[in-house]
């Protein structure tokens, strides 16, 4: 099957059948560097992934370049500025889903910034979106973080960097791949200087009607009496606390909040009682 007929999700679901084979669900994290470059080698032995490695990328978290002239194949580079090991290798497996995907359509190559690695709604773009798409589904199979954490199962942010450990990820693409698949109705937002920068929905929550809209809109404030907007204590951070209805929305629920230095933001995580079944207007919504 050629690289255009492939899926991020095929992709991914075929590496994972490889690992799993040879190494059983007990691998984790994947060695991205590793991989890559074996794999590369022997589906595409004269254009293979050929260099991974940490360069100066000022205005990057990572890219896929195309190799010299009189050399084959490409290279994966990240910025060797970035600390996160989760980081880095969240970037390492999003520049080998561009490697599969679109190289053939990128000749050039294929440079990431920030907000390409951590935003996964597929209106930001989509050849981002499906390198994302990769990357989760490679570094976080769902059927072995929900061996970790059951889909009904209310969290709290010791439980998803437990599943970042695990996977050699970001506390923020532990926290949108758990929001993938719970069965709860929940919400991550992504707030910076007292704005909300974007926000993801279970499916729970969206089709509850609990969602904050933010793209070609003004800027959302965040809720003074919320965690995110400062109130915070080291013992709520990360276990959270129940908020009244009417600070984040018309309804109660539980925030926890992680202050990420890594990307400069705040994470917050809301969750919301299972037997909320809010099915009207969203102009009743405290946030849109």
């Amino acid at each position: 099957m050629t690289a255009d007929k492939m899926t991020p999700q095929k992709w991914a679901f075929q590496l994972t059948h490889i690992l799993n084979a040879y190494a059983g669900l007990d691998r984790f994290p994947v060695d991205v560097k590793a991989v890559a470059r074996d794999f590369s080698h022997q589906k595409y032995p004269d254009d293979p992934i050929s260099m991974v490695k940490g360069a100066a990328l000022p205005n990057f978290d990572g890219g896929l370049y195309k190799a010299p002239p009189g050399k084959k194949g490409w290279g994966i580079v990240y910025n060797n500025d970035i600390e996160s090991e989760g980081r880095i290798n969240y970037t390492l497996a999003h520049e080998f889903g561009h490697y599969l995907l679109h190289r053939n359509d990128y000749p050039d190559g294929i440079e990431c910034g920030e907000q390409d690695l951590v935003r996964w709604d597929s209106a930001y773009g989509q050849i981002e979106h499906q390198a994302n798409v990769f990357a989760a589904n490679l570094l976080m199979p769902l059927d072995d973080y929900r061996l970790q954490v059951d889909a009904k199962t209310k969290v709290d942010l010791d439980m998803i960097g437990s599943c970042a450990d695990r996977y050699g990820v970001s506390l923020i693409a532990a926290t949108l791949r758990w929001i993938e698949y719970t069965e709860n109705k929940a919400l991550i937002v992504v707030s910076r200087d007292g704005f909300i920068l974007w926000a993801r929905s279970s499916k729970a929550a969206f089709r509850a009607g609990l969602f904050i809209k933010t793209a070609n809109r003004p800027p959302v404030a965040v809720p003074q009496n919320s965690l995110a907007g400062g109130q915070i204590t080291s013992e709520s951070q990360r276990v959270g606390v129940r908020l009244p209805e009417r600070v984040w929305f018309n309804e109660v629920c539980e925030e926890m909040v992680v202050f990420s230095e890594q990307y400069d933001f705040a994470i917050s995580v809301l969750q919301f009682d299972r037997d909320l079944n809010f099915y009207g207007n969203n102009d009743n919504l405290r946030i849109l």
